[in-house]
């Protein structure tokens, strides 16, 4: 399900086309996430600093890593708006993670990492190894923050790779992250278009913002303000990476409020966006 303005006149970037109707009122959403949280300790106290100074809406969870324990307990006490950061290319770090869902994890990072475009061919022999990874993280983040997952993405947003999608592996009704919205010229024809396929197929499960930036590069400070501007009619998330200096500096110190004149950081993700979902439903 698509979020936002309905529809009226067109907004249209490279991947996809949002209708925009001019009477709509308090329709966007300016979303900053912050992904790795439970990494380790360092990604997130830095994040969670960030929290703090109201820069950072929610946060992407790290399972069976060495910081997972102790963020959700954070998370839980604080009352921060968690999701699943899927983890297929990283190796789990926390002590005690079984041997078997370490198998199963090394053999799809094998084949993730092994050339950029394994990720867009669906591999029958990693049917097993997926469902079980993304069957046992799931598990975790239920064990860990007390509740059912209502957002999830991925770690170099391998979430979005054929066996997943194909698989439908993800619960429906979740909130997924996107492909990154770019403007014409950005991509290739091709590189678009599987990117739009990848966006329809999930969105028929699925709910999807209507676009997805990355906070970094933080140098082109004309395009952060284009991002800040479509999130006053749309439902925009900008994936962050506080561990980064300059992005931490950059939420953290304030430079965003800046830059973002009169539009208002979400204090929230997922509650905020399923609402929208809901209210599109019955309107």
């Amino acid at each position: 399900m698509q979020l936002g303005a309905k529809p009226g006149n067109s907004v249209e970037l490279a991947d996809h086309s949002i209708d925009q109707q001019g009477d709509t009122q308090a329709a966007g959403l300016l979303i900053v996430n912050a992904d790795d949280w439970g990494r380790d300790r360092l990604t997130t106290d830095l994040t969670l600093e960030c929290v703090q100074a109201g820069a950072v809406s929610s946060v992407s969870a790290m399972i069976f890593m060495e910081d997972s324990e102790r963020a959700a307990g954070i998370a839980r006490e604080r009352g921060i708006d968690a999701g699943v950061h899927l983890n297929f290319t990283t190796p789990f770090s926390e002590t005690g993670v079984s041997h078997q869902l370490t198998d199963h994890q090394e053999r799809i990072a094998r084949y993730l990492t092994r050339n950029r475009l394994a990720q867009v061919v669906f591999h029958p022999g990693l049917v097993d190894s997926f469902k079980y990874v993304v069957a046992h993280q799931l598990d975790e983040f239920r064990r860990l923050y007390g509740v059912e997952p209502a957002r999830i993405d991925g770690h170099h947003h391998m979430h979005l790779c054929a066996n997943v999608v194909f698989a439908g592996l993800l619960p429906r009704r979740t909130i997924i992250r996107r492909n990154f919205s770019f403007a014409r010229g950005e991509k290739s024809f091709g590189n678009r278009l599987y990117r739009r396929m990848i966006d329809r197929v999930a969105q028929r499960r699925h709910h999807l913002v209507d676009f997805l930036f990355s906070l970094a590069p933080l140098g082109e400070t004309g395009r952060l303000r284009r991002v800040f501007s479509l999130s006053r009619d749309f439902v925009v998330e900008l994936e962050s990476h506080p561990v980064n200096v300059s992005e931490h500096r950059f939420l953290a110190g304030g430079e965003i409020f800046r830059q973002a004149g009169d539009i208002p950081v979400a204090t929230a993700f997922a509650p905020l966006v399923l609402l929208r979902a809901t209210a599109r439903n019955s309107a």
